[in-house]
């Protein structure tokens, strides 16, 4: 609401006097005022915090609707995270279709006022269904749990394993942890300096603090989420990469072609394609893609949740490599033929439609790799941190979008030279920069990434779940 009211009322916004389409595209249109961008950036927070309140949480809370101690437990949560995300995935294209279709007759307000709308009705639907949903027991602030952990470990660091006022490893009695709705873990042997934490001597009493005293349960819980870190990590560039498409995939389009037929598409409708391809995997992946990739690994769902996020990360390598070999033949072509200088002009014989293929390939990079690391980190999670495990996935996501804007700066930085007159790679004229170079960037780290995955992958053991 806050936003719409931004898109609406003339106060908030900038002079748009002045303000065509080449002064938006080179930056020179009138500044906004600074208690206007106050505004807009609270209102943007706002927004922010509620996204990540709901990320982390949503496919958790849908996850735990199935009961574990059902036969086909396994098979329908993997059915539900590939619905969960074919569901996000038809939010985007609606988004990339409907609203910027609304944006272009009425304006922003009236889009912004569409989103507001429905994200009402939905939190209406949300609310009425809650007696209907199956409750997790709360089991208290995971992240005071580690800090816990972690102290009570800094304080016992020079106690060694074999002091004589050693009692044993701290756990209650009993078949439940003492953390609510969490079974206990069985002890490991990692990170064996987090062990000290749950050391229990004679000093800490029969009624020890837990600053300074934790249960086993309660460091495994601390060392899972450690093992987990770099699976979603190597994510992080799969974010990037499609934070990249976002923005350079668009200025691509607006040098080329984007009639289909008698119809002309909105080069902002560009990135829904990613979302079709989203759409048309998951919708025919129990009918293509399972049963074929059952025959060939013998998993019971086609391949293993580490298997499929690799397979997305390798598809996002080959979507990048493509779009860098695409843009060297776009860019030359645009320069044969007289072009160089009219980078918002687009080509009449140069189709906007070969993009397609790079929006394919990453589009069913995602599904592999994004499905594949909701499902193996709500699995693998403690199970009173299953929402600490799926907000690993978003903060992934989120870093890939910082560090895009941090790599874009660096290249920018390094590439061009105003004094000189040299155009950086990511120029404006996309004729005269090279974006060619930025992507085959991209493709040599998308496979550093993917060789650490790998690394981690092999070394990486399934969690056995305890069942008695």
């Amino acid at each position: 609401m806050g936003i719409t009211l931004c898109a609406t009322m003339p106060i908030f916004m900038p002079d748009q006097s002045n303000c065509d389409k080449l002064a938006t595209l080179l930056g020179t249109c009138a500044p906004a005022k600074s208690w206007q961008m106050l505004y807009l950036n609270t209102v943007l927070y706002i927004a922010a915090f509620g996204a990540a309140g709901i990320r982390p949480c949503v496919s958790s809370f849908g996850a735990d609707q199935f009961d574990e101690n059902s036969p086909h437990y396994k098979s329908h949560l993997d059915r539900f995270f590939n619905f969960f995300y074919l569901s996000v995935t038809i939010g985007a294209i609606i988004a990339f279709t409907m609203v910027v279709y609304i944006q272009i007759k009425h304006g922003w307000g009236s889009a912004f006022g569409s989103l507001a709308l429905a994200m009402g009705i939905s939190n209406a639907i949300f609310f009425v269904g809650t007696p209907l949903y199956r409750h997790r027991l709360p089991g208290g602030s995971p992240l005071t749990r580690v800090a816990q952990v972690l102290v009570a470990a800094f304080r016992k660091r020079n106690t060694p394993f074999s002091c004589s006022e050693l009692i044993g490893l701290y756990e209650v009695p009993g078949k439940r942890s003492v953390i609510k709705g969490s079974g206990k873990i069985e002890h490991t042997d990692d990170f064996r300096c987090l062990d000290k934490a749950a050391l229990q001597l004679k000093e800490d009493g029969p009624v020890p603090s837990p600053w300074r005293l934790c249960t086993v349960t309660q460091v495994e819980e601390v060392k899972i989420l450690l093992k987990l870190l770099p699976i979603p990590a190597c994510t992080i560039m799969l974010s990037l990469i499609l934070t990249e498409y976002l923005t350079l995939s668009v200025q691509q389009a607006y040098t080329m072609n984007t009639h289909m037929g008698l119809l002309k598409l909105p080069v902002t409708c560009m990135p829904v394609f990613p979302g079709l391809s989203i759409f048309f995997i998951l919708t025919f992946y129990y009918t293509t893609f399972a049963p074929l990739a059952r025959r060939l690994t013998g998993h019971p769902h086609g391949a293993s949740q580490l298997q499929r996020v690799g397979l997305g990360l390798a598809l996002s390598v080959l979507s990048v490599a493509w779009a860098g070999g695409f843009e060297r033949y776009r860019r030359n072509y645009a320069n044969d033929h007289g072009f160089e200088a009219l980078f918002l002009s687009p080509m009449p014989n140069l189709s906007a439609y070969w993009l397609l293929i790079q929006y394919v390939l990453i589009g069913v990079a995602e599904v592999f790799c994004i499905v594949g690391l909701l499902e193996f980190m709500y699995q693998e999670a403690p199970d009173a941190m299953r929402s600490v495990g799926s907000a690993y996935a978003a903060v992934a996501g989120g870093l890939g979008c910082f560090f895009a804007t941090i790599l874009n700066n660096i290249i920018n930085g390094i590439t061009g030279n105003e004094i000189e007159g040299k155009q950086p790679w990511l120029s404006q004229n996309i004729n005269s920069g090279r974006f060619d170079y930025f992507y085959w960037l991209l493709t040599v780290l998308g496979i550093i990434n993917f060789f650490v995955f790998l690394f981690f992958a092999k070394r990486y053991k399934y969690r056995v779940r305890n069942t008695s």
